[in-house]
Formats: structure tokens, sequence, C-alpha cells
């Protein structure tokens, strides 16, 4: 029987610079959350251009920042060229900080970044930790190399900062998987603090299928959000142009941040293909990803999951640069079998990646190489959730008892 929290509220914080994980990772969770829970409100603080584009469960909701892009050399601007970045980093915490006052949250979740994009969180962290708020950071299995993660975090004093503000760090993957933390000098206040919850699983949305999924067998092709992935999508085109027996259909989505450009570029080159179908955007990827009989895609954290909810033979090309997280993560399940990978260099070789693509579909499925693989994450955070919430409403009833 579902529990019913009434009035009860988490805010969550997704600061989406370059593709779509981090929104989607918050939506899963929120989706799950108030499928879980009665009377709970998700509200979702998002730089996402596109946020508006997806569908959202009732009782969550979405407040847009302004956004800010991450360009391959790894700085930053805005998205908007006329305004200045620091004006748009103000305009951001700001926003932040008046959203969390007037929403009054019980949990704050904050995804990926400690402090927010360029330090933005850390004042809303120190205002809510004073009024109880409890404070739980997402970290994903894989954050980067070690060696870059302990750079960049070492100039703002991040891990420190961890232990000082936060009450719990969720760790979206299994011990046995990868310890984000990993190589880096994790003092005690941090290490206590963290609780591998495991993958986080998807399901086909209960909506009707899009209207693009082909009939019969295909290959997907995903780029994740896109901005990067070109070369993956002009690799499959050139394997499909250089070998006549690829005959398996196929079908590619772009991504939404593809710039223009290398979009109308990859549409014209795969025209002539009849087995080719291109696509620029899907906001429901699980119904795609469910009825493939493979999955070509660059590795990122929610392809990933979706790869191992709807057990997908997977060939992954991940990108090494600027950061190693999809390099590393493609390692690590490739070692356990899981999946298949080529490096970015292996995949420009059109018979290599036509061999791959040609045996793909009858490779074997991730549950075959890992029976006892287990997708616990939003249950186990469900859990967790309604732990803090019933303390919150016990501490509620103390404090009205005490004073009546």
């Amino acid at each position: 029987m579902k529990r019913r929290f009434d009035e009860a509220r988490i805010l969550m914080y997704s600061h989406d610079t370059f593709g779509l994980g981090h929104l989607r990772r918050c939506r899963t969770i929120a989706h799950a959350l108030v499928e879980d829970y009665r009377g709970l409100n998700v509200l979702i603080i998002s730089g996402s251009p596109i946020a508006g584009a997806f569908e959202y469960r009732a009782r969550v909701d979405f407040v847009k920042i302004p956004s800010v892009i991450k360009l391959r050399n790894g700085e930053y601007t805005s998205l908007e060229k006329h305004i200045d970045l620091q004006d748009t980093l103000t305009m951001r915490q700001s926003i932040i900080r008046s959203t969390a006052e007037t929403f009054r949250p019980d949990i704050f979740i904050v995804d990926k970044e400690p402090l927010g994009l360029r330090g933005e969180v850390e004042d809303t962290l120190s205002y809510l930790k004073t009024r109880g708020t409890a404070l739980v950071l997402g970290l994903r299995e894989v954050m980067d190399a070690p060696q870059l993660l302990e750079a960049e975090w070492k100039r703002a004093d991040v891990m420190r900062k961890i232990g000082m503000f936060y009450d719990s760090i969720w760790v979206y993957g299994p011990p046995d998987f990868y310890d984000p933390l990993t190589g880096l000098d994790v003092p005690q206040a941090v290490s206590s603090k963290m609780d591998f919850v495991g993958f986080l699983q998807r399901k086909v949305p209960d909506v009707q299928a899009p209207d693009h999924r082909p009939e019969g067998n295909y290959l997907l092709v995903t780029t994740g959000g896109g901005g990067d992935g070109a070369d993956l999508v002009h690799n499959v085109i050139h394997a499909y142009q250089s070998d006549p027996d690829l005959t398996h259909p196929a079908l590619i989505v772009l991504g939404p941040y593809m710039p223009a450009k290398k979009r109308r570029k990859l549409m014209r080159k795969s025209a002539p293909i009849s087995q080719i179908r291109m696509i620029e955007f899907d906001n429901r990827m699980e119904d795609l990803i469910a009825g493939a009989s493979g999955v070509v895609a660059m590795g990122g954290y929610n392809t990933y999951c979706e790869i191992m909810s709807f057990d997908k033979p997977a060939l992954i090309v991940p990108r090494v640069a600027p950061r190693q997280e999809q390099l590393i993560r493609a390692k690590r399940a490739s070692e356990l079998g899981l999946l298949d990978m080529l490096l970015p260099e292996q995949a420009e070789d059109p018979a290599i990646m036509a061999a791959k693509l040609k045996e793909l579909p009858s490779r074997p499925r991730p549950s075959q190489s890992a029976p006892n693989l287990r997708l616990e994450g939003l249950s186990r955070i469900s859990d967790l959730v309604g732990d803090w919430l019933e303390r919150s409403e016990r501490r509620h009833f103390s404090v009205v008892d005490g004073g009546s």
C-alpha cells in the first residue's frame, strides 16, 4: 500500500550544460518517488534548454534557469550569446536560492555537481542546512578519471564542503561495478555518508509508442544529447556504405544538441541508404530501446541503464574527452561481458564497424553474462526517502504536541 505524505516536498537540482543525462536521471527518480508516495511533490531545477520537451507526471514540475553550455574544451558559455556568462551565473544562483526559499523542501537532492555549476548552489545549501532540510548528493557510478576529478575538486575545496554540507551521498550504481571516488583521498566525513543504491531501472512509459518506431527488428543508434555524437553517426553510415551485406534496418536518433550543420550533412549522407531511418529527437527513448534488437551508443549513464533494464545487446563507442567517464564505464562493462566496445579510432574503420553491427543482434544479452545483475536504485532511493519523511513527520508532530 502506498504511503501518503501530505505536503512533503523534494527539490532537485540538475545543472544541465551539455547533454540530457542529468535531467533525465532526476526526472526518472522524481517519477518513481511520486508513484510510491501520495501527497509528495517534486520540483526539478534545470538548466536544460529542452526541459519542457519531456512529459512529467502529476506532482512533478520543473523550474527553468538560464542555460549555460559546456564547450568541447570543457569551458562554459551562455547559451544566449548576448548575455555575459557571469551575468547568467548570477541569475541562475538567484533563481535557485529564491526557489528553495519559496518551495521550502524537506529534502534537497543535488545531481553530480556538489556545489553546482561554478559554485552556484553553495549559498542555497548553506541556507537549507540552517532550516533542517535533508541534503543529498547524487553521484553517477563513474564521475571521471581520478586525476581529472581530483584536480577539479581541489580548486574549489569540494571534498571538504561535501563533508560539511551533505547528510547523505547516493551513488547510482552497485559497489562492485565502480567507485566514483576511487583514487581520491576521501575523508571519513565523506566516505561514511556514501550509499551505493544501485543502477536506476527504466521501464516503458504508459503512453502510445512513438510513431517513428520501426516495425520488426532494428538497430537503434543513439548519441544521447548529440552535441558530440556526429562522429559515431558518420561511422555507422560509412559502415553501411562500405558493406553491401550490412542489411539490418537501423534507426538513428541524432540528439537535440547536435549542431544544425552537422545534422543536415548526416541526413544528406544517409538519404540514399534504404536501411537507415534518421530522426532528430524522441523524448521516449525507453520505448525505442525496448523495441530494438541491438543498441549502438556512446554509453552515457542513462543509456547504459536502459540497455541493462531492457536487456539489449549493445555496442559502445565512448567519448574519451574532455571527460573519461564514458570510457571508464564502457571498459568496466566490457570486462564484465555486459556489452561490446570499440574505441573511437577503431570505429572509424568501416570494415570493423560493419562487422560489429552485423554480429550485434546475436551477441549475448547482459543478463546472460551477469545473471545476478540487479537494478534496484529506484526502490532503494524510495526506501531512503520514505525513512527521512517519516522521521520528519514524527519531529513535526513532536514539536506540535510539545507546544500544545
